[in-house]
């Protein structure tokens, strides 16, 4: 039976504290549309894509009405493009980004995730022709995310893919020079990709799921935030119980979302994925979850256990909440999109060093960072190595997102605009570790991950 005092408190969050539905994300296969004929590809795609997706913007319309709940973006995932279009040149990739951008467009989402290859045992030549391809496709399109797998806890690190992502990277930031490189912010380099993840710029529609699948994520910083701030000064114990019970508050709203798109969809319910991720707007903090918990400003000494305390208590409290959960679930610490983590790091107290020890404990990896844009490919590269080591080691998703902005230092900021956000530029090592990973080949899997 419905409570009274828990619709109030659901009214509450959403008008006071930006609770909202940050996506609910179609994740649509595409094997049904191989073709050894490019035209007839590209044909079948885009009709399988408008086909399958024509009515998700207006079903989300209709629930915002229903239940009062914002839904902040409709998006599409696709089977990893590498595969379905294996046999393409560079050139036919940039097309198929194209007739995914066109799709979107017709459709009314806002991104489509899935121009992505899986590498970290080798490229086959899908992936290959397709990684080449990025920097072009990214500047030719304004919806289209790319990810690429390099590593997994299984197969250890591709090196040569991280090094080559490196110079991917520069690239992209070049050619999208005059929107700040934001073509970056639409790249992320994985290691233990997630197949139902809803968030951009990571999302892919996994080989194990159905032909097309609802996933759901949720979004409430500025709730937690609150409820911590309520429960005052009280022990670590009583905190983490605050926050597990806000977070199995927050998911059930995502599961109602989930469960009823799904419905009127006529497509299967994938997963309700937990992570709090934050925006720009005032109140819409993770870090400013932290500072609540009494420290000074994030980035200061015990930042990263307060991310481990509220990770693990968002998780425990979600699961109790939602039986299918997926996705990434936890927190997110992007940068440029956080107010909190925008003013630590323009204070110097956040640094690249310690959102990497972060990333340790939290649902992600560097997400969001701008660095000067004279940074060297082979820096990139060491970026991606170490966070993509922590995440083979820890047996967990880790990511990168860094964005080299073209013509700019550090001491400056540059602005994406909406959810994006904007950013100070961060400082990087000047000290080379292009010999490092100039040696190539592959770092084996841990001896942890021999577990048959």
């Amino acid at each position: 039976m419905l409570n009274t005092n828990d619709i109030l408190e659901t009214i509450k969050m959403i008008r006071e504290e930006n609770l909202d539905i940050r996506t609910v994300t179609m994740g649509i296969s595409l094997f049904d549309c191989i073709s050894d004929d490019p035209a007839r590809l590209e044909e079948k795609i885009y009709d399988k894509v408008t086909r399958s997706a024509k009515n998700l913007v207006s079903v989300c319309e209709e629930l915002e009405r229903t239940y009062g709940i914002p839904i902040v973006n409709k998006r599409i995932s696709v089977t990893p493009l590498s595969y379905i279009g294996a046999g393409l040149s560079p050139d036919g990739f940039v097309r198929l980004a194209k007739v995914l951008e066109r799709a979107a467009l017709e459709l009314g989402v806002n991104f489509i995730g899935g121009y992505s290859a899986h590498v970290q045992k080798g490229e086959i030549k899908g992936a290959r022709s397709l990684i080449e391809s990025i920097p072009e496709a990214l500047a030719e399109t304004t919806r289209i995310c790319s990810s690429i797998n390099v590593a997994t806890t299984k197969a250890g690190i591709n090196m040569d893919a991280v090094g080559e992502m490196g110079e991917i990277i520069k690239k992209t930031a070049y050619l999208t020079r005059e929107q700040d490189s934001i073509g970056c912010a639409k790249l992320v380099v994985f290691a233990n990709i997630p197949e139902d993840n809803p968030f951009m710029a990571g999302a892919v529609h996994g080989f194990g799921e159905p032909d097309t699948v609802i996933n759901v994520g949720v979004s409430g910083p500025g709730v937690v935030a609150a409820a911590i701030k309520e429960a005052g000064k009280c022990d670590f114990s009583a905190l983490a119980d605050t926050v597990k019970k806000i977070a199995f508050k927050i998911t059930r709203v995502g599961q109602l979302i989930a469960a009823e798109a799904a419905a009127r969809l006529g497509t299967p319910y994938g997963i309700v994925d937990l992570s709090l991720a934050p925006t720009p707007a005032a109140g819409d903090s993770v870090a400013e979850i932290l500072e609540n918990m009494g420290l000074e400003r994030c980035g200061t000494h015990g930042t990263t256990a307060a991310l481990a305390l509220l990770n693990d208590a968002v998780k425990k409290g979600g699961v109790m909440a939602s039986s299918h959960v997926g996705g990434l679930s936890g927190a997110f610490i992007p940068v440029s999109e956080d107010r909190g983590m925008i003013d630590a790091a323009k204070c110097g107290t956040l640094t690249l060093d310690k959102l990497e020890a972060m990333t340790a404990v939290c649902s992600v990896g560097l997400d969001m960072i701008a660095i000067p844009g004279d940074t060297e490919a082979s820096t990139i590269s060491g970026i991606i190595a170490d966070e993509i080591s922590i995440g083979v080691i820890n047996n967990k998703t880790t990511a990168v997102r860094v964005i080299p902005v073209y013509g700019k230092g550090v001491g400056e900021e540059v602005e994406f605009g909406g959810l994006l956000g904007y950013a100070p530029i961060m400082p990087v090592k000047r000290e080379s570790c292009f010999d490092f990973i100039s040696r190539g080949g592959r770092i084996p899997a841990p001896i942890h991950s021999l577990k048959n």
